[in-house]
């Protein structure tokens, strides 16, 4: 039975659910408009436009368990043709990505493939108390299965990720599924192992077409499930023009003016995560440094 509160579908959510009859939480999320954001401004290969929809719903996911206000960046790097690939988000569910890119990536590459030797980086930030950081290595085959080891060493609870990427309407979209076991005296590896083998049936076009109410109940229908309220996801850049004045300002004067005298007259200073262009001229740059020079006094 599903104890719905939530049966609008909107491709961009985040849902929490829990089983009545078993110490198990759960998560859905869904994207669509966000991954296509992240994806639109770049021209990456299929294999890493995958990726990158995995580690966003993997980060969607991470960041839901997680108790607290701050911000949030799961970076995968390595030496291989993907140098890096970065999603940060926050407790809001605003979220931004970008990956870098340099040599050849087969449509069907592997994670080793693309990586090379790496790591990922979990860096958890809250407003309040200390930054955490966390390094798990590329130890399974996917990134996935690495982001599940991350959850046993640090959170010490059976977890797992079911995480879907595909094309939706002619789009392309990230889906997943989490289930974590939750601190219990009882054995429940059984009753665990049981709700992980439902969930494996979920197929893409479930996932990415069902509301999520739907979805758990052809899932688990023999199971007594809570559905909580929605989440709305966005993508959100952190960007702005006054971050760039503000970096602008903090280089020596010679070297904003070689930049200046090197191209054209104009600094132009490029958002990887938006794609937006910030322009400053000689008559834009005069104008910061006699602002901060007014307000030294």
């Amino acid at each position: 039975m599903i104890d719905n509160k939530a049966t609008r579908i909107n491709m961009d959510t985040l849902n929490r659910f829990l089983f009545d009859n078993h110490s198990v939480r759960g998560e859905i999320t869904r994207l669509e408009n966000t991954y296509q954001a992240i994806l639109e401004n770049h021209t990456y290969p299929i294999a890493v436009q995958n990726l990158l929809g995995e580690l966003l719903v993997a980060t969607s996911l991470l960041t839901a368990t997680l108790k607290f206000d701050g911000d949030i960046a799961v970076q995968l790097q390595g030496d291989g043709p993907l140098t890096l690939a970065v999603v940060n988000g926050n407790n809001e569910q605003q979220l931004r990505g970008v990956a870098r890119v340099n040599g050849e990536i087969a449509d069907n590459a592997t994670l080793k493939e693309m990586v090379g030797n790496g790591y990922i980086v979990i860096t958890i930030t809250p407003k309040k108390g200390e930054r955490y950081q966390g390094i798990v290595g590329l130890e399974k085959d996917t990134l996935i299965g690495c982001i599940e080891n991350y959850f046993m060493q640090s959170e010490q609870l059976p977890t797992r990720l079911f995480v879907k990427t595909g094309v939706h309407n002619n789009k392309p979209m990230a889906a997943g599924i989490l289930l974590q076991v939750l601190p219990a005296n009882e054995d429940i590896e059984q009753s665990f192992e049981h709700l992980c083998a439902l969930t494996e049936t979920i197929t893409s076009d479930e996932l990415f077409q069902l509301p999520t109410d739907e979805i758990l109940y052809r899932l688990y229908n023999q199971e007594e499930v809570r559905l909580f309220e929605t989440h709305d996801i966005v993508f959100k850049c952190g960007c702005s023009r006054q971050r760039c004045e503000d970096s602008l300002m903090t280089l020596p004067a010679n070297e904003v003016d070689d930049i200046l005298n090197e191209d054209d007259g104009k600094i132009d200073i490029h958002c990887d995560y938006c794609g937006k262009h910030y322009l400053f001229d000689a008559i834009d740059i005069a104008e910061l440094r006699n602002k901060k020079s007014n307000n030294y006094h």
